[in-house]
């Protein structure tokens, strides 16, 4: 289990980005949240197995790719105080 926290950068806010990795959460086991930070950029962090984690942010750049620009990751030991993914405001 690890969390890994990332920071998506680009035209990344008013274009779903939430909803739209909310939604390709829910079928994943994961737990986290994502929310759009005050600097223009979105902060997802989730925790689950790598395969989980790996197959969700492939769905996120999938779907979102074109509005990325960059991305910063941290990889962490899991925390556990998830308890489901959601959008936090």
């Amino acid at each position: 289990m690890e969390q890994r926290v990332v920071y998506f950068e680009g035209h990344v806010q008013g274009v779903g980005f939430r909803y739209t990795t909310a939604q390709a959460a829910r079928p994943l086991a994961v737990t986290g949240y994502v929310r759009n930070l005050p600097d223009g950029r979105v902060e997802l962090v989730a925790e689950g197995q790598t395969s989980e984690i790996d197959r969700l942010l492939a769905d996120v750049r999938e779907q979102l790719g074109s509005h990325i620009r960059s991305e910063q990751t941290d990889t962490r030991p899991a925390t556990g105080q998830y308890s489901d993914f959601r959008v936090a405001y």
